[in-house]
């Protein structure tokens, strides 16, 4: 069994197909539990943010994981397989644990060490849990992934450029004055991050404008942060008002349309800032007299051109020793129940020659039975000694696991007693 993650970012796919490969929770929820309709596949966790779609899996067999995986990506986003697979990367064990560490540290995002993936790690483990689709080891390898990530933004300053692609988006669009009107599109999660960062920055909450097509969403952040909402059949008279459009709608096509900004505008400047996937705003916006569009290819581009060099060597040096440590450790817990069984073994064989000795030596003084149990248990202790040390020594490699199978071939353990240890172990 092995950690075996596919999917796609803003690193290997252009945001249209990004777009087309976007999940929201119920998607994410759906595909998780299909994953788990393949016989190659025992656990899985679903991560969806505005930048990457990827699919976390305990594998049995590699190859068959990687055909399934890649059938259900295309045919979510619409794709052929042809179509779809070269904007695909897999990581596989070792690897796969390195790229979901980095993930969490914020050193595989848009925007370099932005905090809001941690929080998005952490719910798709929630959901995971909720749904019953993670076990044992997914389990463990997510829950590590979370504490490197705080640890990450504890003892470096990788977070110091944004703590969320809002952040970077708001310092694209440019400082507000003491006039400027904001309308936010959408009451989710990242709307609601959207105005806590407006407000934190000492724009006044009756500034900005919230609109939502279920308007009890979008009065709930009235409630929470004192700002106004508007029922969505108004939103064409808030956008001709407004100075900046926030959008974070989650639909599933375009909003804002080159038409409907520009009667909005009317030539005055106007920042529009689209934070959701798919876009809520038209690329073509961008053309529009006096409006400037900031979205996540121009946060992209931004974060090229960032120096964080130290915080991002500073970071890499936590996630490299943390992998190590973490795979140290897993290979030492599936060396272990090797070594435990054939400890076990050498016990039996002990106990039944013992048994055989005294019931055809039945004559000997109890003094002497223990004698010989005493000298069969010695033997069998210097014969195993070598072996066992030598498999404890070189866990920290993959040399210690060929040796532990090694063991078990030679010894001719029984493969159900090796197991029964690992579930002890897993349990406890």
């Amino acid at each position: 069994m092995s950690v075996l993650v596919v999917g796609m970012s803003h690193r290997s796919a252009p945001i249209d197909v990004l777009e087309r490969a976007s999940m929201d929770t119920d998607d994410g929820v759906k595909l998780s539990h299909r994953v788990l309709e393949s016989p190659y596949i025992t656990e899985s966790v679903v991560i969806s943010t505005c930048n990457r779609v990827e699919v976390y899996v305990e594998a049995e067999k590699f190859h068959g994981a990687i055909e399934e995986l890649s059938r259900l990506f295309a045919e979510h986003a619409g794709l052929t397989r042809e179509e779809l697979v070269h904007h695909l990367y897999v990581h596989y064990d070792d690897a796969a644990v390195a790229h979901l560490f980095s993930v969490a540290a914020g050193m595989d995002s848009m925007i370099l060490g932005e905090s809001q993936i941690l929080g998005q790690v952490r719910q798709s483990l929630q959901s995971a849990q909720a749904e019953s689709t993670v076990g044992t080891a997914l389990n463990v390898l997510f829950q590590q992934a979370l504490r490197i990530g705080k640890r990450g933004h504890a003892e470096t300053g990788i977070d110091r450029l944004a703590p969320s692609v809002v952040t970077a988006a708001l310092d694209a669009a440019g400082t507000p004055d003491d006039r400027t009107r904001f309308l936010v599109a959408g009451a989710g999660t990242m709307a609601n991050l959207a105005v806590r960062t407006l407000i934190d920055r000492g724009v006044a909450p009756h500034r900005i404008m919230v609109a939502n097509r279920t308007y009890q969403r979008a009065y709930e952040l009235v409630a929470a942060f004192g700002v106004s909402a508007v029922r969505w059949e108004s939103l064409d008279v808030e956008l001709s008002v407004a100075d900046v459009l926030i959008s974070c709608t989650g639909a599933t096509g375009v909003v804002f349309d080159a038409e409907r900004v520009s009667a909005a505008a009317q030539g005055r400047p106007m920042t529009l800032v689209d934070l959701a996937l798919p876009r809520d705003i038209a690329p073509a916006t961008a053309d529009l007299p006096g409006v400037r569009l900031v979205d996540l290819e121009v946060l992209a581009e931004r974060a090229e051109h960032t120096d964080v060099a130290a915080d991002v060597q500073a970071v890499r040096q936590i996630v490299d020793g943390e992998v190590q440590s973490f795979l140290a450790a897993k290979a030492a817990g599936r060396v272990t129940p090797t070594v435990v069984a054939l400890r076990s073994m050498a016990t039996e064989i002990v106990a039944a020659e013992t048994a055989r000795l005294e019931s055809r030596l039945g004559d000997l003084e109890d003094q002497q039975l223990a004698e010989i149990r005493t000298a069969l248990r010695r033997v069998s202790d210097k014969l195993l000694h070598a072996p066992t040390v030598r498999v404890q020594q070189l866990i920290d490699g993959p040399a210690g696991l060929t040796y532990a199978d090694a063991l078990a071939d030679l010894f001719a353990l029984d493969p159900a007693t090796v197991d029964a240890v690992s579930s002890v172990g897993e349990g406890s």
